[in-house]
């Protein structure tokens, strides 16, 4: 049994035969979209292979990245973006939930394309484990269409959000787990699907406008971002409700767009 056997025991724990994970990348930051992923552990054989799973933001960039491609290729999984205008316009808790949402019903859907209901709820059997749905930079997708089949009976699904908020007009059950990252293995999943694709997405926006260094600040409101703000004006990548105390009329000149 592997070091962090616990974490994939407490989603074991909820007895059903459908358990989504969720969490996102990217609240905090002054620059970029916020990210969220949610993933459906659909064969625990995995755990053998994610004996470092944890909270993504307790692991080194190089363990991420490691874990990264075995969860997106091993797991039914989707990522969503939600970009800065809609942050801007919506705030950053709506379109966060807005991200999960949006992830988790992806995750529900191509479950049921790929998983015939027998088979995904028989058991002894062997889930196919090479399935992935995955969304990466999706910004103002389409309400979803869920399945009827899943519609009609959803006493065996449940969603597990991290942190301390439900996700809005949500049509399933759910759960919130507060320092769920550190407690699930669906919702570590999730954190590392949503912070490794963060960061890439930050890594090109950088290239794209190096002098802020976002590929080493992630869009964090550092002293080194902040002074480069002051010397360069905001991007159109910036979220300027979050810069209220540093914008002035002289800095919002200087803006490249």
């Amino acid at each position: 049994m592997n070091s962090n056997s616990c974490i994939f025991e407490f989603d074991k724990s909820f007895g059903v035969d459908f358990l989504v994970g969720t969490d996102e990348a990217g609240r905090g930051p002054a620059a970029g979209g916020v990210f969220a992923a949610a993933v459906y552990i659909n064969d625990f054989e995995i755990a053998k292979d994610l004996t470092k799973l944890n909270d993504s933001k307790k692991l080194s960039a190089k363990v991420r990245e490691e874990l990264y491609d075995v969860i997106l290729n091993n797991t039914i999984n989707s990522i969503v973006c939600v970009e800065v205008e809609d942050i801007e316009r919506y705030n950053i808790l709506n379109c966060s939930l807005r991200a999960m949402k949006l992830s988790c019903e992806d995750v529900i859907n191509e479950s049921v394309k790929k998983i015939p209901q027998q088979v995904r709820y028989a058991e002894g059997v062997n889930i196919q484990s090479q399935i992935q749905c995955h969304h990466e930079f999706i910004s103002g997708s389409p309400e979803h269409e869920i399945s009827n089949q899943i519609q009609n009976d959803k006493s065996n699904i449940l969603t597990i959000v991290d942190g301390n908020k439900l996700i809005r007009n949500y049509d399933y059950p759910q759960q919130y787990i507060i320092k769920g990252d550190s407690k699930s293995a669906s919702i570590a999943a999730a954190s590392i699907l949503a912070k490794v694709t963060r960061d890439r997405y930050m890594q090109k926006l950088h290239e794209e406008y190096p002098q802020y260094n976002w590929a080493k600040n992630a869009g964090y409101l550092t002293k080194e971002h902040i002074e480069a703000i002051k010397k360069y004006g905001i991007t159109k990548y910036h979220r300027k409700s979050f810069l209220k105390n540093i914008l002035n009329p002289k800095t919002e000149q200087l803006s490249l767009l």
